[in-house]
């Protein structure tokens, strides 16, 4: 399967896409953190842990998926598309 191919069957619907159950589980917890974060709860890590993740490793995509949404509402707050911000650097 070629790259393009995958990243398209993530968008679509990652839990169809062609991946493994841990890194599923990864983007279940990714999305739900993004879209719906007054929801979270322990057992969205627990089932992180329960996948085979490390408490280390749950705190990093913590911190991954909270500074991609830090930097996005800084854009949108400021007015600047990222796709400016990557053309001007």
């Amino acid at each position: 399967m070629k790259d393009e191919e995958l990243v398209d069957q993530i968008e679509r619907n990652h839990q169809q896409a062609k991946l493994t159950a841990e890194t599923k589980a990864l983007l279940d917890y990714a999305a739900k953190l993004t879209l719906r974060p007054g929801e979270m709860q322990e057992n969205d890590v627990a089932a992180l842990r329960a996948a085979g993740y490390t408490d280390r490793a749950i705190l990093d995509a913590a911190q991954i998926v909270a500074y991609y949404a830090y930097v996005n509402r800084i854009a949108s707050g400021l007015g600047v598309g990222l796709e400016d911000y990557w053309r001007k650097a």
